[in-house]
């Protein structure tokens, strides 16, 4: 250090080794800042307990405020350093409470290409900036989480997971001869049959998966890089072999450079529909070209500009599928495929959504003497079993007025403070009618019309004319547990659904599926689990279940 020799820098009578401060930066300042001094020191130090892993008792901490600080307040967000951090919360099987009505929760957060994510196949643990990371539960650590990784969780981190060797076991239920139903009629009795298989599966797109990262802090890191998803995706896919496959989240570009190619080198022609706006990912329906020719494609855009009800960016995908049968005599059948929104919320949106994708079923699967074809109707619908949009798919008719909008799917409990649905729930400009079909009248007469029939009512409904059942019954057969079609580190429900034609009155039906006449008849369906198994493989996703979702499979038989 330069010194000018003409300067005197200390007084004559300074002692050589006299601090350059008066007075010692403890004595500084009022208590308070002499207190954080105090708890400063030690972890500054490099031998602070933390650190070296000896004992230290923790200094008290004084109520300080972070918005003047510059100390860097996440670097030591962790737990056992900072005193009053609440240790955060990992799995957890309710509901995400919201704040408002129209926020858009935190789980499944869609980011956007136009958004930095980085092309890395490593998983990074950081959020989209349009979207801050969501508030932490204060509940404790879940003792099924707690035992998985053994740590508390961290925002955002993926703590290191117990590597297990388990796999998921899932078995075929047979469905010809069940609870004593009987013998299956003979075949020629009935005419020809085709027997064809059905997947419905979310696989969850990459992008999404890193947006969303504290969703799957009880992973370990390397069962989510892409490289190892990829394999384990399509080595799903072709174990299980589908003559036809309805898949969501399916990524754009992964699409394009691995999965389409890949399953075309298999046998299967693909269709893809990518959500609309800037989103990643899509749907897709593919099916082998040997059990099955292309006679139509339609996809469905739930985005409808100038209606703030259709503001958002989910997809539908139809296919009229026409079999590959050496006797010509197999009628025709009706695929469709959908990712309807997640806000729990936007019950109204949903139903709106929901119509839409009815209303173009209705009319692709028409036929000359106006019945329709078998139908498939498969997705992700984000909605629990039973609930008001789970009930209108099946019963075919809802009175929805009065009901709280959260209701609607199912996903969360409490409707306290909710907006109440009243009629009609999507505009008469959509040109759908209360009973889900395409209207073709002038505008003027059917606004009118419309008016007609909702002031005829007491209680205002909408209404379907597909006759749809579910392939699983949601409950599992011997312990009566919740199936689980979907499972991260802050719920497991179902939310995955494949709806058939039903063959006969639902009012009478059992899980005796009898033959049919004309349509379509289940024979088995790949059988789903509980928690119980899901604890067992650490949840998911895991070394051998690359998605957080699990695959829905069901065997079926045309009759003709």
């Amino acid at each position: 250090m330069y010194r000018h020799p003409n300067v005197n820098y200390a007084a004559p009578d300074a002692a050589k080794n006299q601090s350059m401060f008066v007075r010692p930066l403890s004595a500084v300042g009022p208590a308070q800042t002499q207190a954080v001094a105090g708890v400063w020191r030690p972890w500054h130090q490099p031998r602070c307990s933390w650190w070296t892993g000896q004992s230290y008792q923790q200094p008290q901490w004084p109520t300080t405020s972070k918005k003047n600080s510059t100390f860097n307040w996440k670097e030591w967000r962790r737990h056992g350093v900072l005193p009053n951090v609440v240790t955060q919360g990992s799995f957890h099987l309710s509901g995400v409470r919201m704040e408002c009505s129209d926020k858009e929760p935190p789980l499944k957060r869609r980011k956007s290409t136009g958004d930095t994510v980085g092309t890395s196949e490593h998983v990074k643990s950081q959020h989209s900036p349009k979207c801050s990371a969501p508030r932490e539960s204060k509940e404790e650590n879940s003792p099924w989480l707690k035992k998985v990784i053994g740590l508390p969780l961290t925002p955002g981190k993926f703590p290191p997971s117990r590597e297990t060797k388990a796999e998921l076991k899932r078995h075929w239920e047979d469905l010809t001869f069940p609870y004593g139903c009987g013998p299956q009629t003979d075949r020629s009795s009935h005419g020809q049959t085709f027997d064809f298989s059905v997947m419905s599966y979310n696989i969850l797109s990459q992008e999404l998966l890193l947006s969303n990262a504290y969703l799957y802090k009880h992973c370990n890191p390397h069962v989510l890089e892409w490289r190892h998803r990829f394999t384990n995706i399509i080595k799903e896919l072709e174990q299980h072999s589908a003559d036809i496959m309805c898949l969501q989240e399916v990524q754009e570009d992964h699409y394009q450079r691995q999965i389409k190619p890949t399953l075309e080198s298999l046998g299967y022609h693909c269709e893809y529909k990518r959500r609309t706006g800037r989103k990643p990912d899509g749907c897709a329906v593919v099916f082998k070209r040997n059990r099955f020719s292309l006679l139509s494609c339609h996809p469905v855009e739930y985005f409808r500009r100038g209606i703030p009800l259709l503001d958002r960016d989910n997809v539908g995908l139809i296919l009229l599928l026409q079999p590959v049968d050496p006797s010509g005599s197999a009628c025709n059948v009706c695929v469709a495929n959908t990712h309807l929104l997640y806000n729990p919320r936007r019950g109204d949106i949903k139903l709106a959504q929901l119509a839409m994708l009815l209303a173009e079923i209705s009319r692709v699967a028409q036929l000359a003497d106006g019945s329709t074809c078998p139908v498939l109707l498969c997705g992700d619908f984000n909605s629990v079993p039973w609930s008001p949009l789970y009930s209108f798919i099946k019963e075919r008719t809802l009175e929805y007025v009065g009901m709280p909008v959260g209701k609607v799917s199912g996903q969360e409990e409490g409707s306290r403070g909710q907006r109440i649905l009243e009629a009609p729930i999507w505009p008469p400009s959509l040109g759908i009618s209360q009973k889900c079909q395409y209207e073709c009248q002038p505008k003027e007469a059917k606004v009118k019309k419309q008016e007609a029939s909702l002031n005829s009512l007491d209680k205002a409904r909408i209404e379907h004319s597909l006759k749809l059942t579910s392939v699983y019954s949601h409950k599992l057969n011997r312990s009566m547990q919740p199936e689980i079609t979907t499972c991260h580190s802050r719920s497991a429900i179902t939310v995955d659904y494949i709806f058939y034609s039903a063959t006969q009155d639902e009012s009478v039906r059992t899980e005796c599926s009898v033959p049919a006449q004309r349509g379509l008849q289940l024979l088995a369906r790949l059988a789903l689990v509980g928690e119980a198994e899901l604890e067992e493989v650490s949840g998911l996703p895991n070394k051998h279940n690359s998605s957080d979702h699990l695959p829905l499979i069901a065997r079926f038989r045309l009759q003709s």
